[in-house]
């Protein structure tokens, strides 16, 4: 590696970094925190006896999963338009991550949800309890601390997923790599050096997740 190269990865950086922390990292967490909603509603429901909303759930899962992320980012961006339906690239992505993640992530929160001995039903429902109160004060708390790791892995996805979304103009991390490489012709070494930077992101959620786990150990629901 020539001085050349040094300098180009050196004046890059933070022409890097700055989108990445502007953008990437808030297009992850509010893309996580509705996809969450999403998954907790889908999974509540998938477990509920109403046939209706259990069978929308069920195809909601069955067609976010079924299909590429990509497919779903241009069906929102480039697709609604053409029926009169226009969303800025910001949003549009923010609909597609969180669609997505969501079905991904009821799949485990619906898992932990079984897991959960039916005691802690009957118990509930015993003391007058109803179906939504029995899942908010007994069953959902328990069922999250299991599926914690699954959903910060799903987290930790979605953070590199959301180089997706420069394919619909939204100028993140990975778009402005690909402008730098488009300008000095050495796209090797800038895309090498934004895979160094998801990495580092990758690597520090990774650390957050272990000592999130050591934590819910510590709690007895």
């Amino acid at each position: 590696m020539d001085d050349r190269i040094l300098q180009l990865l050196e004046d890059s950086f933070t022409q890097l970094l700055i989108p990445g922390l502007t953008v990437t990292i808030p297009l992850t967490l509010i893309s996580f925190a509705v996809g969450l909603v999403i998954a907790l509603f889908l999974a509540v429901v998938r477990t509920a006896n109403i046939p209706v909303l259990r069978e929308f759930a069920r195809i909601y899962v069955w067609v976010f999963r079924g299909t590429p992320l990509l497919v779903q980012l241009f069906v929102i961006f480039f697709g609604l338009p053409s029926i009169g339906v226009t969303i800025d690239a910001f949003p549009s992505a923010v609909i597609a991550f969180s669609m997505n993640v969501g079905a991904y992530m009821s799949e485990s929160i619906r898992a932990a949800i079984a897991s959960v001995p039916k005691g802690q039903f009957e118990a509930g429902y015993c003391v007058g309890m109803t179906y939504l109160q029995v899942m908010r004060r007994i069953v959902l708390p328990q069922a999250l601390r299991i599926a914690f790791p699954p959903l910060f892995n799903e987290f930790i996805s979605l953070t590199k997923n959301t180089s997706l979304a420069s394919s619909i103009t939204v100028f993140e991390m990975f778009m402005s790599a690909q402008r730098i490489a488009a300008r000095t012709y050495e796209p090797f070494w800038l895309y090498l050096e934004a895979a160094a930077i998801y990495l580092a992101f990758s690597t520090v959620l990774s650390r957050i997740q272990v000592e999130g786990e050591k934590r819910l150990r510590k709690y007895d629901f």
